[in-house]
């Protein structure tokens, strides 16, 4: 039995930039680092061909298609701190990259705001509602879904006694896979950091200005810098998705007078961005949440004897939300899989400070981490 408190896809699966990403952002130098990546790759894959398995067995229409990922510079400075320094690394792990620049960049993303950028061909864009819901519709005979249904309190005795809005239920055990609200349900206490992602999309861009923007492919590109750099997509019906503005909000909650702030800044960098299509404005603004821990690490695996988590993906959901329920539904079932150890290796969230210190001490990183990389907006 699923219980979804809202409609599925109306929540962070739905509402984030739909990349697929199969490589780590951070890629260290030693034996000990490059095994965590090459780790990490192992996971991000299997997530990846999951999924590819799930939407061509079922027909699921999201717009999934390899159509890889360019890590973008703005500045010189993001090109010596960033670029170069992850080429290398991609080298190390013998992964192929090219190296894009100049007026065959500008050609790529249409637009010649870009000073660099490497392209990785591993990454799988998609419309991520489509998917989520595509994947609901396809649930196998043996799983109820209940949508509406939000839990309001639970006994974790011999047996899980869980109580929503709606009526009850009574089961051998229970997976937690509600990311940042796992506190809420008593475990990972002040171990998990909830951020906010602000996203954009524009309307279908006219024959003549897809024209103008002159791409032929749809894109995805990251910045140099997450929280300071622009995320974007040139999706397959044409529009243009900006997200940024990602910041500290442990509350989960944000106002429609906050986004109408946020769409008219995501038009400011889109226009810097595009000039020529001054005439196109963001149809939608939404936001969605992300959660981290101090540490990188996952909340994944057994927390009782009859309760299971995944939870806490550090930003990258789609492959790292994935396999994580792929992998803690064999551990809960008891199916050998040695992909459980490659992500029990990747450790558990580091305790934090008690609040308000907490607050203080993220917002002054959060503020200093802008400016340091404000070259990259």
């Amino acid at each position: 039995m699923l219980l979804e408190a809202n409609e599925v896809g109306e929540g962070a699966s739905g509402r984030n930039s739909g990349f697929a990403i199969d490589l780590p952002h951070n890629v260290g130098s030693s034996m000990e680092e490059l095994e965590g990546s090459y780790r990490f790759m192992a996971l991000a894959r299997a997530a990846i061909d999951y999924h590819d398995l799930q939407i061509n067995r079922h027909n699921i229409e999201c717009d999934w298609e390899r159509s890889g990922k360019y890590h973008t510079a703005v500045s010189e400075q993001g090109v010596s701190e960033v670029l170069e320094p992850f080429s290398k690394e991609l080298n190390a792990l013998e992964e192929p990259w090219q190296w894009v620049e100049g007026e065959e960049l500008r050609r790529r993303l249409g637009s010649d705001h870009y000073t660099a950028a490497v392209y990785t061909p591993g990454c799988y864009l998609m419309n991520p509602a489509a998917l989520t819901r595509g994947l609901a519709d396809s649930l196998p005979d043996n799983v109820e879904l209940y949508e509406h249904s939000p839990v309001v309190s639970v006994d974790y005795g011999e047996k899980i006694r869980v109580a929503t809005t709606g009526g009850g239920v009574t089961a051998q055990a229970a997976v937690l896979c509600v990311n940042g609200y796992a506190e809420q349900f008593g475990f990972f206490r002040n171990r998990l950091l909830n951020f906010a992602a602000n996203c954009s999309i524009t309307r279908p861009l006219t024959g003549q200005e897809q024209r103008a923007l002159g791409c032929t492919k749809p894109w995805g590109l990251t910045p140099a810098n997450a929280f300071a750099g622009v995320t974007m997509r040139y999706t397959r019906d044409h529009r243009l998705l900006v997200r940024q503005d990602i910041h500290y909000n442990p509350q989960m909650r944000e106002s429609d007078k906050f986004r109408r702030r946020v769409a008219t800044n995501h038009k400011r960098l889109f226009d810097q961005r595009f000039p020529m299509l001054s005439e196109v404005n963001m149809e939608y603004t939404w936001t969605g949440y992300i959660c981290l821990s101090r540490n990188d690490s996952p909340g994944f695996g057994r927390l009782a004897d009859n309760v299971y988590a995944a939870v806490c993906q550090n930003a990258v959901g789609v492959t790292k939300g994935t396999i994580g329920g792929v992998l803690v539904a064999d551990m809960a079932c008891g199916e050998d899989n040695e992909l459980i150890g490659y992500m029990e290796s990747l450790g558990q969230p580091d305790k934090l400070p008690p609040r308000p210190f907490l607050d203080i001490g993220v917002k002054t990183k959060f503020a200093w981490e802008l400016y340091r990389a404000r070259h990259e907006a």
